[in-house]
């Protein structure tokens, strides 16, 4: 359903509003010199939430596009909004408000600000952090130069297993796709199993096995296995195949949002 132009605009200027707040400083973004506007630009918050700088800029601009709550609670987090701001970000998106901590509803997973900043501080090397259902809550530019794609630009979040079983693109990229995908879906598993009814496992495992005759394959097998660093062949944009040594870390507080970083093995060995 199209919401009236009226609130769109209003949806576009309260996120600027909130936007110009928050200062670099506080996310933890370095300095980078003279800055024409206060607060974050448009594609650190975008960058922060994990979404693309494009999408938020139609999103600021007032244009007809449908934000998911997922995305919304993402904005939110980084923006730092009490429970009140936060409310009315989800009115003004055409939402009702998201339900609490054991209220019910679809659940969110806000990425401290803190926390999301910190691929952004990893560039050039390749970093993101991912939440329990794979959703892709931050990631730097180097990332999305690797993973094409990867950067949500609808009103979903990005999301990693959605990317390794239903984009081409990853076939491409990961070029031991199959054990690559592999490992993820028993991860998944592993996660799944700690979260026995959780809807969200469920509505991501389905649009897997829906999608991917080889997800549908290898769910019933009961592969599990838990998250962890490695190394991995990525075909890198005008490089070829490039050998990637990769670790992972828990967000403190937060044991099923992990930070993965990449380093190309090559140099890190010289």
């Amino acid at each position: 359903m199209q919401r009236p132009l009226d609130q769109r605009r209003e949806l576009g200027a309260f996120l600027r509003s909130r936007r110009e707040r928050i200062t670099p400083d506080q996310v933890g973004l370095p300095h980078s010199g003279r800055r024409r506007t206060p607060g974050l630009r448009r594609e650190e918050l975008a960058l922060l939430a994990g979404i693309s700088a494009t999408w938020y800029t139609y999103l600021e601009q007032g244009r007809d596009i449908r934000a998911s709550d997922q995305v919304l609670g993402a904005l939110a987090s980084v923006l730092r909004l009490d429970r009140h701001e936060r409310d009315h970000l989800f009115r003004l998106a055409g939402h009702e408000p998201a339900a609490g901590d054991g209220d019910g509803g679809e659940e969110t997973e806000p990425l401290a600000a803190e926390a999301a900043v910190v691929p952004l501080l990893l560039q050039p090397h390749p970093a993101y952090v991912i939440g329990g259902t794979y959703d892709v809550l931050s990631c730097n530019q180097a990332a999305e130069e690797l993973f094409p794609n990867l950067v949500a630009a609808g009103d979903r979040p990005a999301n990693l297993a959605r990317w390794v079983f239903l984009d081409p693109a990853a076939r491409d990229v990961l070029v031991d796709w199959e054990p690559e995908a592999r490992g993820l879906l028993a991860r998944l598993r592993t996660l799944a199993g700690r979260h026995p009814g959780d809807p969200r496992y469920t509505r991501l495992t389905d649009e897997l096995t829906a999608g991917s005759a080889e997800a549908r394959a290898w769910w019933p097998q009961y592969d599990v296995q838990p998250r962890r660093g490695g190394r991995k062949r990525l075909r890198c944009p005008g490089r070829g195949v490039v050998d990637f040594g990769y670790a992972a870390f828990h967000v403190a507080g937060q044991p099923e949002q992990t930070l993965v970083i990449y380093t190309d093995a090559r140099a890190a060995a010289d």
